[in-house]
């Protein structure tokens, strides 16, 4: 019994000494290392901005055929639906009573020219006063007026087409009563090559347009700056390239916008007026664009995009970005971002701000997009604020 204390202190002893060996063991773990992250190095690129706009198709020229002198429609002699030529015979109207005006018209000419040809030679003999032979000279004068408005007037019998075209559908057919000046066209002839197609364009957008041109962000297309490229209804691509004629001097008070205006060719006349379309209008070129893949990009809980990307000190920062377009599957950046960040596309779930990061050449963001040369789609609520 006596050997009891002595049991009991050196089981203490093992006990402590497990437990400062365990202490020891759990300062010498090693930390755990930073976690892996893959980025992607911006580079500036050469990015020409253009607009996507809606727009309808006009024809390039209207002709509303309407009779010039009353009548009856002997004929028509056109196909509904066919293409005519300038100049080409389209309606005949009953000329009967016209050219009986004209060979009366022809008769009186004959007769007072005859008349003031007699008294030219009396009047030199003063057989005649000189107010009668003014007064022969006048007659006749008024008589070849006559003829030729009865000339005209037969010619106008024969209807005629004055521009080269697609005429639709006939108003109205033989034996219909037409007169002149009448509201209702007898046909219409549409020029469909070229065509053209108006679009509309806000003006809070020209304005910026206006803005990044003078401040040097952006420089002009150079010659291709009116070049229009044209989406189809059904998403496919107008083969022909347009060109930007004009574009309206006023904004209008309803829509706040402006119209443009650009022609196309249209040899097999694939654009019909009225379709709607969609135009590409190249406006301008940034020479050092900043172009994010959207793997890296994320909006935060006010909808505004974000991006997290490597500092020098491999440490996590958070980017607030202004964001206005998508170019294929990336981001057009105005703010935020520059050449040279290592923006972070990959392992986003695991890391925060502040906290070190291993970096590597990130797997999940594939060959870049061959389109930023090309097309810009206008992203909705894109701008960070």
């Amino acid at each position: 019994m006596q050997f009891k204390p002595a049991v009991t202190a050196l089981v203490a002893a093992v006990a402590l000494a497990s437990l400062l060996s365990g202490c020891k063991k759990e300062e010498a773990a090693p930390a755990a290392p930073p976690p892996q992250v893959g980025v992607v190095t911006l580079q500036p690129q050469t990015f020409t901005l253009t607009s996507e706009l809606p727009g309808r198709t006009s024809a390039f020229r209207i002709a509303e055929v309407r009779p010039q002198v009353n009548g009856i429609i002997l004929k028509r002699l056109f196909k509904e639906g066919a293409d005519v030529k300038a100049g080409q015979q389209l309606y005949q109207i009953d000329p009967s009573v016209y050219e009986a005006t004209l060979k009366s018209a022809e008769a009186n000419l004959r007769s007072t020219k005859s008349i003031s040809d007699r008294y030219k030679q009396l009047v030199d003999e003063q057989a005649v006063s000189r107010q009668e032979y003014d007064t022969a000279v006048a007659n006749r004068l008024q008589s070849e007026a006559a003829l030729q408005s009865a000339q005209i007037n037969v010619r106008y019998t024969k209807v005629y087409a004055p521009l080269t075209g697609r005429i639709g559908r006939s108003s109205v057919t033989e034996g219909a009563l037409v007169s002149n000046g009448q509201v209702e066209a007898m046909a219409v002839i549409q020029q469909l090559d070229p065509i053209y197609v108006d679009v509309t364009q806000s003006s809070v957008e020209l304005l910026e347009l206006r803005r990044e041109l003078e401040s040097g962000r952006l420089q002009k297309a150079g010659d291709n700056a009116a070049k229009v490229k044209l989406t189809l209804e059904d998403g496919s691509q107008y083969k022909l390239d347009g060109k930007l004629e004009f574009s309206e001097v006023s904004v209008d008070q309803t829509t706040g916008s402006v119209t443009l205006r650009a022609v196309f060719p249209n040899p097999d006349h694939t654009l019909l007026p009225g379709m709607f379309v969609h135009a590409q209008l190249q406006a301008g070129v940034n020479s050092a664009a900043i172009l994010a893949p959207q793997q890296g990009v994320t909006r935060d809980l006010k909808g505004s995009p974000t991006a997290l990307v490597v500092g020098p000190d491999n440490k996590v920062e958070l980017r607030q970005l202004k964001a206005s377009r998508t170019v294929g599957n990336q981001w057009l950046i105005e703010d935020g971002l520059k050449a040279g960040d290592r923006l972070i596309t990959e392992g986003l779930q695991f890391v925060k701000p502040g906290i070190e990061v291993k970096a590597s050449e990130a797997t999940n963001v594939g060959a870049k997009n061959p389109a930023p040369a090309q097309a810009a789609n206008k992203a909705a609520g894109g701008k960070g604020e």
